[in-house]
């Protein structure tokens, strides 16, 4: 199987397309002015106890307060309130977390009531982002991934993953761990250091241990309450560190910064494959040229067809995602409806588990399969859906079919769910429902360059439009676009791209910059 990763840095938004043997498998995108990501710590108040929920809320700067459970707050909670505490008294010298006196263990029946003040400050990280009306949720239990190891400040313990199956090589490790972490810190030991030698491991606790210290003179320092004192690395790195996986046979990314970050991680993780990554620099939008733009808008939307026309119908909910397996026109099976019913379930199960995965849909999961009278057909459907499944890296658990033909999964659930907008807006009537004559488009574009060349004094840039209204730019010996040429200059370019709408356009000057050159829209 062949996995190669394509990154579309914008300077609006970073998106990061996964492919398998050539199929889209996962896509995730950010908007760069986001924040409250999952990852990040704050330094915050406690503004609200809740007894009767055994929780607090807590202001981080997001426009809803932020949840915290009593159970987030740790088993080690009084060791790190404590030695916050201290770091905040002391604006001057930062007291040594490895000579920080540790406490006695959080009951787990205790109350938040008697643990926590009104207007405490802590230490919080965040492990949900903000989904629908809810705020962001909580933890105290910080940790620091990273791609072999999990820092856990103040933590005791150093845990193994359950996937390494080796003794020797679990033993192997935890000495190792136990041998380099500093005092008072835990570890979790990721599957991906199997094999790893010691210098390896002892170069990324380094890395972990200087952001854990940054973390705590950010603290130190910080005037007013909330403040953010750690954000994850830099948004491409850090939606790639789970993501990444030695065996790609290619990494393209579209910047040249963002290029030069992911090289430098590869480098460290995986020196012997930092060839892999690749700057793009062909004409094309990046996803246009490796055929993602198209997969993207046929993945996503609430049907999704599949092989011989059979389709899915998915539905998202506050409280669930339903989905609706339905035959088509497909034509019937030879060996009768029920084997029909199970092949187009078979497929549906398998179009599902990639929807899973590239929506990143969290949550619970209900399934409608075509109903199924034999039981060993049912069972094959189950135990299908549970291998294919195993491709995914979210937690999941998955039970069979009721005698209503219902599947049940649920899903790990840390950010909203990726609902991409395939329906295309009329970017010239605004969804008024009427436009300009659409014979005229090109005297309209033509009015736009003469006053970017002629008024705005901008000589190169570049015009994205539909590729049908490109291809019309272009034909003919003389073109529209030589006509421009001749007029305006060698810096007009037109370039195809199939994320615009059929009469939607956009200009880009010659350092990439979007130029808003779009008409306002009238008010009647």
């Amino acid at each position: 199987m062949t996995s190669e990763l394509f990154i579309d840095a914008q300077p609006q938004k970073i998106s990061i397309a996964l492919t398998e043997d050539k199929k889209l498998v996962e896509y995730q995108e950010e908007m760069q002015s986001e924040s409250y990501a999952v990852g990040n710590i704050y330094l915050a108040k406690v503004r609200k106890l809740m007894t009767g929920l055994n929780a607090c809320f807590l202001n981080v700067g997001h426009e809803r307060d932020a949840f915290l459970h009593y159970p987030d707050l740790g088993i080690q909670f009084n060791s790190l309130a404590k030695y916050i505490h201290q770091v905040r008294s002391d604006k001057k010298n930062l007291y040594p977390y490895e000579k920080a006196s540790i406490q006695v263990d959080l009951p787990k029946d205790g109350s938040v009531q008697n643990t926590l003040q009104q207007g405490q400050e802590l230490l919080v990280q965040i492990i949900k982002e903000p989904i629908s009306t809810k705020g962001p949720r909580l933890t105290c239990e910080i940790t620091f991934p990273g791609r072999y190891i999990v820092l856990i400040p103040f933590g005791d313990k150093v845990n193994v993953s359950a996937k390494i199956k080796s003794a020797e090589e679990r033993a192997r490790l935890k000495q190792t761990i136990q041998s380099i972490k500093p005092k008072n810190c835990g570890v979790i030991i990721r599957t991906v250091a199997e094999g790893k030698r010691v210098a390896e491991l002892d170069n990324e606790m380094k890395v972990l241990t200087k952001r854990w210290e940054e973390t705590l003179r950010r603290a130190q320092q910080a005037k007013e309450c909330p403040t953010l004192v750690y954000e994850e690395t830099g948004r491409t790195v850090g939606m790639l560190r789970d993501l990444f996986n030695p065996s790609y046979e290619n990494i393209y990314v579209n910047n040249q910064q963002v290029f030069e970050e992911v090289k430098d991680y590869v480098s460290l993780i995986a020196p012997e494959r930092t060839n892999i990554v690749k700057q793009y620099q062909g004409k094309l939008p990046i996803f246009d040229n490796f055929d993602i733009t198209r997969q993207i808008k046929s993945g996503f939307g609430r049907t999704v067809s599949y092989k011989h026309g059979a389709y899915l119908i998915i539905e998202h909910t506050e409280a669930l995602h339903v989905v609706d397996v339905n035959s088509g026109n497909r034509a019937k099976n030879k060996d009768g409806q029920e084997a029909n019913a199970l092949d187009v379930n078979l497929g549906a199960a398998d179009e599902l588990a990639r929807q899973l995965r590239l929506r990143d849909m969290g949550g619970i999961i209900v399934v409608d399969f075509i109903d199924m009278k034999l039981a060993e057909d049912r069972q094959t459907l189950y135990e299908h859906m549970c291998e294919i499944m195993k491709q995914d890296r979210a937690r999941h658990n998955i039970l069979p079919l009721t005698k209503f033909g219902l599947m049940q999964i649920t899903r790990q659930r840390v950010r909203p769910v990726m609902d991409v907008q395939v329906e295309e807006v009329c970017p010239t009537c605004h969804g008024q429902g009427s436009i300009k004559s659409s014979f005229l488009f090109d005297e309209m574009l033509e009015g736009k360059i003469k006053m970017l060349v002629e008024k705005i004094g901008i000589k190169k840039f570049t015009l994205h439009v539909h590729p049908y209204v490109a291809a019309y730019l272009n034909q003919g010996l003389i073109s529209i676009r030589r006509k421009w040429i001749m007029r305006y200059g060698r810096g007009v370019h037109v370039i195809p791209s199939q994320k615009l709408a059929f009469l939607q356009y956009e200009f880009y000057d010659d350092k990439g910059q979007e130029i808003n050159m779009n008409e306002e829209i009238e008010i009647k």
